[in-house]
């Protein structure tokens, strides 16, 4: 079992990055949230990592943080959701906010992440709300702001800015990239980074 990888990003793709470590380069499916706060191809970084084993294949999904592998393994403890069902889930919602939709009782918003319909998002709440403590997320929340790249601190802006652009016609991975060319910091308005970003897909 491969429970983490420390090495330089050599490649970015729409939900992956190609891991370099020493010389071998690993293949990562990873949550968007993780794309969206690493500075780019040449960044050295650690990622804890989950393996799957299929009989066609071995699958590496990798997440920034101990927290974020934790709520995956959690997701796919829940029968009827896979490692790639987990990963989107994770992508759309993000681990903090997964926890207080699960102890709020909040399926519509488990329910927004594609191919996740209500019935699996009630099964979620239902299978690991006894799981989860209120003061714990609260805790879990606050380590998170505080532990993660100051970059990180713009994530909520990148992703409300990708979506924008994908509802507008553009590919995810363009939008990512022309977004991330903006360098985007955790003040900026999020009509200002569309904007920037837009002159960078025009020219």
């Amino acid at each position: 079992m491969i429970a983490f990888l420390r090495g330089e990003i050599a490649d970015l793709t729409e939900n992956s990055l190609i891991l370099d470590v020493n010389g071998v380069g690993y293949e990562v499916l990873v949550p968007g949230q993780l794309l969206s706060v690493v500075e780019g191809i040449g960044q050295t970084i650690k990622i804890y990592t989950y393996m799957q084993v299929r009989e066609d294949a071995v699958v590496l999904f990798g997440f920034l943080t101990r927290d974020d592998l934790q709520m995956f393994r959690m997701l796919t403890g829940v029968s009827g959701v896979g490692p790639k069902a987990g990963l989107n889930i994770l992508s759309a919602v993000g681990a903090d906010n997964l926890r207080f939709a699960i102890l709020a009782d909040d399926a519509k918003k488990i329910a927004r992440t594609p191919g996740i319909g209500a019935k699996t998002a009630q099964k979620i709440i239902l299978e690991l709300k006894d799981k989860l403590d209120l003061e714990d997320a609260f805790e879990k929340k606050l380590a998170s702001s505080q532990t993660l790249p100051a970059k990180a601190l713009a994530e909520g802006i990148v992703q409300d800015a990708v979506q924008a652009l994908v509802a507008l016609g553009y590919g995810s991975t363009e939008a990512l990239k022309a977004v991330r060319a903006v360098n985007p910091t955790e003040d900026m308005e999020v009509e200002t980074l569309l904007k920037e970003a837009l002159k960078r897909m025009t020219f």
